[in-house]
């Protein structure tokens, strides 16, 4: 298991991760979010970033933080870099392939001063590979991997925000990678390359969707299978009220309870897996969840086992009862913010304030333990 005290001369911190040391360059999006959420779980993670940057403190996804500005294209500071990152347990950098190794820092370098070193790299396109060198963005990484082309109307796809790519496919698997090859180092005492690609990750999240295509249970073709919103017992609906809800009624007993509750006594819709039969019955659906408010459809199906729930919007969400019971939203700053995730039961994840930093002091600091 991962195994570290925190040293005497640091804050002690809360988390399963405290004592570890990790080493941001400041990036955009997966990367940042990646360590957002092992700073949560107590890693001690300094951001390196230009000077002049002016990092936002208050940033949900630079919470935790040590920051320290220097220029990577002063020799000296490479100098401090490399005598900092000897006392770091990982490195985290989201740079296009051949960046760290221009400016001296690439694994080669920094593996020979620090072998224990997990060496954490995440680009779009990955190391290598004819797009290796080549700009983009989450929507352009889930497009070749057959994700985008799944989601969405028949009219044409739709970009599920960028969920997929930068922090499905990027930065969860990041983390993922990071964390196994910790755990390897401290058995073989090495580190090691972890190349997370956002083209891999998204291809990686559909392997569930590649399984059942052999399998003869899924066909090409945006709502035409039962979770790209083909079936009308798993979708999206408008209420009176111009909101929204969601049911996910597949199982049997499931369905069954939804055609009770949403009085489903015609004979057309015993024919649940009917592909044929799906669009009339959709439209049948449409009509009638339109009879009545988002609100009366909570009093009716929330708390089932229909799979239902009211769609919420971002200022909604936070003041739903069950969000609200779990404290998944925090307030920081006087921003509604996500809460840490996942939760631990003995070493609870917490958020900590940003604070800026001297990159001399935390080295002697990591020297020093």
């Amino acid at each position: 298991m991962l195994d570290k005290s925190a040293p005497e001369s640091s804050t002690r911190t809360s988390g399963p991760l405290a004592g570890f040391r990790i080493v941001e360059f400041a990036g955009i999006g997966p990367g940042p979010f990646a360590c957002m959420m092992l700073a949560d779980m107590g890693a001690e993670v300094v951001t390196l970033d230009r000077v002049g940057a002016k990092k936002n403190m208050k940033s949900v996804a630079g919470r935790g933080r040590k920051v320290v500005e220097l220029d990577l294209k002063d020799k000296a500071a490479i100098a401090g870099v490399l005598d900092l990152l000897s006392g770091a347990e990982a490195l985290v950098e989201g740079f296009r392939p051949g960046v760290m190794e221009r400016l001296g820092l690439g694994p080669d370098v920094v593996l020979a001063r620090n072998p224990r070193l997990v060496y954490g790299r995440m680009t779009g396109w990955g190391q290598e590979g004819p797009l290796a060198q080549a700009a983009g963005h989450d929507i352009n990484y889930i497009s070749v991997t057959g994700a985008l082309s799944a989601i969405g109307p028949k009219e044409k796809p739709v970009p599920p925000l960028n969920l997929v790519g930068d922090f499905g496919g990027g930065a969860l698997y990041l983390v993922v990678g990071v964390l196994a090859a910790l755990l390897e180092a401290k058995k073989s005492g090495k580190g090691q390359v972890v190349d997370a690609a956002m083209c891999d990750g998204a291809a990686s999240l559909m392997s569930m969707f590649f399984d059942m295509t052999a399998a003869g249970r899924w066909i090409e073709g945006r709502e035409q299978n039962f979770l790209d919103g083909g079936a009308h017992f798993y979708g999206v609906y408008e209420c009176s009220c111009g909101h929204f809800v969601s049911i996910g009624s597949i199982e049997p007993q499931f369905y069954a309870l939804l055609r009770q509750h949403a009085g489903l006594a015609d004979a057309d819709f015993d024919t649940q897996m009917d592909r044929k039969a799906w669009p009339a019955l959709k439209q049948k659906l449409v009509d009638i969840f339109k009879s009545k408010t988002r609100e009366d459809w909570c009093k009716i199906m929330e708390g089932t086992d229909i799979c239902f729930a009211p769609i919420l919007t971002m200022a909604e969400a936070p003041k739903h009862p069950h969000m609200a019971a779990r404290n998944i939203f925090v307030e920081r700053h006087g921003v509604t913010q996500p809460a840490p995730a996942p939760r631990f039961s003995r070493t609870p994840s917490a958020i900590r304030e940003p604070e800026r930093a001297d990159i001399g002091e935390l080295t002697r600091e990591w020297k020093k333990s």
